[in-house]
C-alpha cells in the first residue's frame, strides 16, 4: 500500500452510505470554493459551511485543508486516467481513431471544471506529494505510451510526454485567452498533434475526425 505524507492522509475512509454522502458533500463544496474563490477562499470552515456539515464532521475525515486538496488531486488524476483508458477500450485500430478519442477524453475532463483543475495544479506545486503524483502521472503516461507503441510511434514515452503537455497547454490556454467550444478545441489540438507526429492532415479519408 502506498504511504503518503501523514498530514495529507484522510483520517478514515467512509464505509456506510451516510458517511459516503458526507465525504461527497465535502468534496463538492471544496471544488465549488476552489472554482469560484481559488485557494485564497479555501478554508476548512468555508468547506464545512458550504457542505452543510459541522467542522467536527469534516475533521473526522480530513485533518487539514491540505488533506482535502490532496484528496481532490488524487480524485482528478484517477478520473483522467479512467477517461483515457476508456477512450482506448477496446483498443482503437489506428491513429486516425486513437488520436481524436484520446484528445476528446482529455479535453472533456479538463473543461468539465477548468477552475478546479487550475486551482489544484497550483496547490500541487506546494504540497508534499511529489513521489505520489509522479506515480500517478507515470500511470497516465503509461496508457498513452502503450497505445503509441501499439501504433508504431517512435520514442513512444517521449511522444506521450510531449503530447500530454501539448494537449494540457492548449486546453489551459482557453481559459487565459478566451473560451473555445470543446469541438473546436479538440480539432485545433488534433491538428497540432498530427503536426508533432508528422502525420498528413487527413489520416484516414472519409473519417470526419480526420478532416478537422
Amino acid at each position: 500500500m502506498t504511504r503518503h505524507n501523514p498530514p495529507l492522509d484522510p483520517r478514515k475512509q467512509p464505509r456506510q452510505s451516510r458517511s459516503k454522502a458526507t465525504v461527497a458533500a465535502i468534496f463538492e463544496a471544496a471544488a465549488h470554493i476552489l472554482e469560484r474563490q481559488g485557494l485564497a477562499g479555501f478554508t476548512t470552515n468555508a468547506v464545512a459551511e458550504r457542505a452543510g456539515v459541522s467542522i467536527g464532521s469534516l475533521y473526522q475525515y480530513f485533518p487539514s485543508r491540505d488533506a482535502i486538496l490532496a484528496a481532490l488531486i488524487r480524485d482528478q488524476r484517477e478520473a483522467l486516467l479512467a477517461a483515457l483508458t476508456a477512450a482506448d477500450t477496446p483498443p482503437q485500430p489506428d491513429l486516425a481513431r486513437f488520436l481524436p478519442a484520446m484528445i476528446r477524453a482529455a479535453v472533456r475532463h479538463w473543461q468539465a471544471r477548468p477552475g478546479l483543475v487550475r486551482s489544484l495544479a497550483y496547490a500541487e506545486a506546494f504540497l508534499p506529494m511529489e513521489a505520489e503524483t509522479l506515480k500517478l502521472k507515470q500511470r497516465i503516461l503509461g496508457v498513452l505510451a502503450g497505445a503509441l507503441t501499439r501504433h508504431a510511434v517512435p520514442e513512444p514515452l517521449e511522444a506521450a510526454r510531449d503530447l500530454a503537455a501539448l494537449t494540457r497547454g492548449m486546453a489551459d490556454a482557453t481559459g487565459l485567452f478566451g473560451p473555445s467550444d470543446p469541438a473546436t478545441l479538440e480539432a485545433r489540438i488534433l491538428r497540432a498533434v498530427r503536426g508533432y507526429l508528422g502525420q498528413e492532415p487527413a489520416l484516414q479519408p472519409g473519417n470526419p475526425a480526420a478532416q478537422a
